[in-house]
């Protein structure tokens, strides 16, 4: 994909739709009745089948927000201070799954599937990931370092006009995090920094499936916008840890390691990453 307008000629900025300036509130999160078995507090609804909760004994950390916002680079790093410190560590993300990943993908480069089937996949790859990637690895005492989650897919079909309590119930068996990490940053920041490393804005990632604007940057822009006031109901409802992804990589990685020190009974979180990851500490 070629430079967007904006990069050639200064842009008037159109008036944004209905959509992009009332924000939603977030899907409420399902809540079971208590019970001793510690089911309520593991789940966010209905608990899968089968599953006993005392066989948890790693740790889910989940890493929110958009593109531009650093997860991946965060994650990376993480992984490596863990397994310096003596953990093992797992790490999951959108389109990993062994079933669908690849279909989705292909779907995605066609830019033809409908929103609801894409939905739909993409909860699929979520819970196939739980089944065999994520579940796994708690029971084993693994710390699981997750790319997005279930938040992100809501929030991208709550904004497509998927109806919220449908999405609701289709993630009511998604395990709570034991810590949600929101790496916040403004649209405007993750379109230059998308840009700047990949010469390209990804179709989905600009709404341009949404039809919000004919010009890619205020496509985004928009679509970034909706995304992001969906995150700021669901981090008061859902606890998220809310961090500037704007910050220099090793300032949002130091309170990163604080927060996940305190969780683990890390005492001391000093880092340096090694020569391989020493080009993300910038």
């Amino acid at each position: 994909m070629s430079a967007p307008e904006s990069e050639k000629q200064p842009i008037a900025p159109e008036p944004a739709p209905v959509s992009a300036t009332t924000p939603a509130p977030a899907p409420a999160a399902h809540k079971p009745a208590a019970s001793d078995d510690g089911v309520a507090q593991t789940f966010f609804g209905e608990p899968l089948v089968g599953f006993d909760p005392s066989e948890i004994t790693g740790s889910l950390v989940v890493l929110e927000g958009m593109d531009g916002s650093g997860r991946s680079t965060q994650i990376a790093l993480l992984q490596e201070w863990l397994e310096s410190e003596g953990f093992a560590v797992q790490t999951s993300g959108l389109r990993r799954s062994n079933l669908v990943g690849k279909d989705i993908d292909e779907l995605l480069a066609k830019n033809a599937v409908t929103r609801l089937t894409l939905g739909l996949m993409y909860a699929t790859d979520f819970f196939d990931q739980v089944e065999h990637r994520i579940l796994p690895a708690l029971r084993s005492g693994t710390v699981v370092l997750a790319d997005r989650y279930i938040f992100t897919l809501i929030a991208r079909g709550v904004v497509r006009g998927i109806n919220r309590d449908y999405l609701s119930g289709l993630y009511a068996m998604a395990l709570r995090p034991h810590l949600t990490f929101w790496l916040n940053v403004r649209p405007e920041t993750a379109f230059a920094r998308e840009f700047k490393k990949a010469q390209a804005i990804s179709y989905w990632e600009a709404g341009r499936d949404m039809s919000l604007s004919h010009d890619l940057y205020w496509s985004f822009i928009r679509y970034q916008t909706m995304i992001q006031r969906e995150f700021e109901v669901m981090a008061k409802r859902n606890n998220f840890i809310e961090l500037d992804g704007e910050a220099s990589v090793p300032a949002v990685n130091k309170q990163l390691r604080q927060k996940i020190g305190e969780s683990l009974g890390i005492r001391a979180t000093k880092y340096s990453p090694s020569a391989a990851l020493q080009h993300l500490w910038r």
